[in-house]
C-alpha cells in the first residue's frame, strides 16, 4: 500500500467520516446467501416496556375497572372500538385507525391492514430491561451462545451482503447499532442521514470517494474506493473479505449522498415533530431512493413507573407520537405498501394494577402492531375466544400472561411476507423448534397475512 493510501486511511478512521466502527471491517467472516427480494420492513423499537393493556384495552374484562387502575382507568366513551365488542384503542391512537379500519373490521372505510395483537412474549419471562430487550433482539431467549441479531440472521438468508448493490440493505436509525441488526458484516447507523456523509463539498466529497482501481493488478485507484481495490489492499486470507466490505461501504455512502436535498411526503403525509417523526420521514427517503430492505428506530421512555397517565400525560403522549408516525408512513409509503412492514416490539409489558406512584412494574407479556400492504388487519388475542374474565391477572397474580411468543410473530413475517421457507427458522431463531414443542400453544399461527 502506497504512502497516500496509508495518509488517507489513518485520516479517515480518525476523523470518523465513515460513520462505522472502523476496525470492524478486517476481521469479518461473510455469508453468501440465495435469492432476493423487494420485500421490506421497519421495526420499532418500545424501549422500557409498553403497558400493553393501556394501548390495547381489554374492555371485556371485567377487572379492568376503576379500582384495579385509579389513575389509568379509561372510560369506554373515550376509546376507539375496535370492532370486536371487546378490545379498544387508546385515545390518542386515533391516527391509527386510518390503517385498522375497514368494512369487515368496524364498517367504516379503511384498507384494514393493521394486526394489533395482545398478550405477546415468551416462555421463562425476563423482567431486566437489559436482558429481555436482548432477548428480543437476538431472537433466542436465554441463550449465550446467540450473538448476532434475528434480523440480521434474516438478512443473511435472503440476500448477499458482499455485493455493493446491497451495501446498504440495512441500518439502525439510532446512535448506535441495534443489536438485532448486528453480525459479522456492518450495517451503517446513524442518527440522521445527514450526519452518514462525508464532509465537506461535492468536489471534497467525491474526492474522498474516488474510484476503484482498473484492475487487482492496478495501483490507479483513489480515494476510499481505490483504497480497497487494486493493489490497495495487502494479499492476506482477508483480502477478498476487505475489498468487498470496503466497496459496500463506499456504495453506502454513495447512496445516502444521492437523496440528500429537498423531500416532500406523498399524499398529504405528516410526520410527528420530534425526534421519531424524523426518522420516519428519513426511513421513507431510505426506502423509496436506496436498496435499503430493513431500517430499525429506537422509541424510549416507556418504563412508566410513576404518573403514567391514562388518556393523557406521558405514556399519552408516546402513544399520539407512535401512532401519528404509523398514519404519516402509511400515508407516504403507498407507492410500496405492499412491499413493506411495519412492527412494533418491546421487551415486556407492564402489570395489570396500578402500584402506589400512579404507574406500572414491569410484568410479562405486552401487545405489538404489525401493518402493511399484506397484512390481515384486526385484533388477535383479545376477544372472548382467548380473553377470559379475570385474565388481566393470569400470571402471578399480577398481570397477563403470554399467549403468543414473539417469535412465532415474526415467523409469519419471515415466511408469508419476505419467503422464506420454514425450516429456516432454527437458523433465524436458535433453538426455534425445540421453543416450539416445548409450548406448541405459544407458536400456533394467527393468521397476519393473506
Amino acid at each position: 500500500m502506497n504512502l497516500h493510501r496509508r495518509r488517507f486511511l489513518k485520516s479517515a478512521l480518525a476523523s470518523g467520516v465513515l460513520g462505522v466502527a472502523p476496525f470492524s471491517f478486517f476481521n469479518q467472516r461473510l455469508h453468501a446467501a440465495s435469492g432476493s427480494t423487494t420485500k421490506k420492513m421497519l421495526f420499532v423499537f418500545q424501549r422500557g416496556g409498553n403497558d400493553g393493556v393501556n394501548m390495547v384495552i381489554p374492555r371485556g374484562d371485567a377487572h379492568y375497572n376503576e379500582s384495579t387502575r385509579p389513575s389509568l382507568f379509561i372510560s369506554e366513551n373515550d376509546a376507539h372500538d375496535l370492532g370486536n365488542g371487546f378490545a379498544q384503542l387508546h385515545p390518542r391512537m386515533a391516527p391509527m385507525m386510518d390503517i385498522f379500519n375497514s368494512a369487515g373490521i368496524t364498517g367504516a372505510e379503511g384498507p384494514g391492514n393493521l394486526a394489533v395483537i395482545h398478550r405477546v412474549g415468551y416462555a421463562n419471562q425476563s423482567r431486566s430491561h437489559f436482558d429481555s430487550q436482548d432477548y428480543w433482539e437476538r431472537g433466542a431467549p436465554r441463550n449465550p451462545n446467540v450473538e448476532d441479531g434475528m434480523f440480521y440472521r434474516q438478512i443473511l438468508e435472503t440476500y448477499d451482503p458482499k455485493d455493493p448493490n446491497n451495501a446498504l440493505l440495512a441500518a439502525s436509525l439510532a446512535s448506535k447499532q441495534l443489536r438485532s441488526l448486528s453480525g459479522d458484516h456492518p450495517f451503517p447507523n446513524f442518527s440522521s442521514v445527514s450526519k452518514f456523509d462525508v464532509l465537506g463539498n461535492d468536489r471534497e466529497r467525491r474526492k474522498f470517494l474516488g474510484q476503484e482501481a482498473s484492475s487487482l493488478d492496478a495501483d490507479d485507484g483513489e480515494g476510499l474506493l481505490g483504497l480497497y481495490s487494486g493493489t490497495g489492499v495487502v494479499s492476506t486470507k482477508h483480502t477478498s473479505v476487505v475489498r468487498s466490505t470496503g466497496k459496500s461501504l463506499g456504495a453506502s455512502i454513495q447512496s445516502v449522498q444521492a437523496i440528500q436535498g429537498d423531500y416532500v411526503p406523498e399524499n398529504g403525509a405528516v410526520y410527528p415533530d420530534s425526534s421519531f417523526g424524523d426518522k420516519l420521514r428519513e426511513s421513507a427517503i431510505l426506502f423509496k431512493r436506496t436498496p435499503a430492505r430493513f431500517l430499525g428506530i429506537d422509541l424510549g421512555g416507556w418504563d412508566t413507573h410513576s404518573n403514567q397517565g391514562a388518556a393523557n400525560g406521558d405514556h399519552g403522549d408516546r402513544l399520539a407520537n407512535l401512532a401519528q408516525g404509523f398514519q404519516a408512513l402509511y400515508r407516504d409509503m403507498q407507492s410500496q405498501w405492499e412491499d413493506l412492514v411495519i412492527v412494533t416490539m418491546t421487551e415486556f409489558g407492564r402489570t395489570s394494577k396500578e402500584n402506589g406512584s400512579a404507574g406500572t412494574d414491569h410484568a410479562e407479556a405486552s401487545a405489538m402492531f404489525v401493518a402493511g400492504g399484506g397484512v390481515n388487519g384486526g385484533v388477535y388475542n383479545c376477544d372472548r375466544a382467548t380473553w377470559a374474565d379475570g385474565d388481566l391477572f393470569s400470571k402471578r397474580g399480577r398481570y397477563v400472561a403470554r399467549r403468543t411468543d414473539f417469535r412465532s410473530v415474526f415467523s409469519e413475517i419471515f415466511m408469508n411476507h419476505f419467503g422464506n421457507a420454514p425450516e429456516s427458522m432454527d437458523t433465524i431463531f436458535p433453538g426455534y423448534s425445540d421453543a416450539k414443542d416445548d409450548n406448541p400453544a405459544d407458536f400456533a399461527p394467527l393468521g397476519l397475512f393473506a
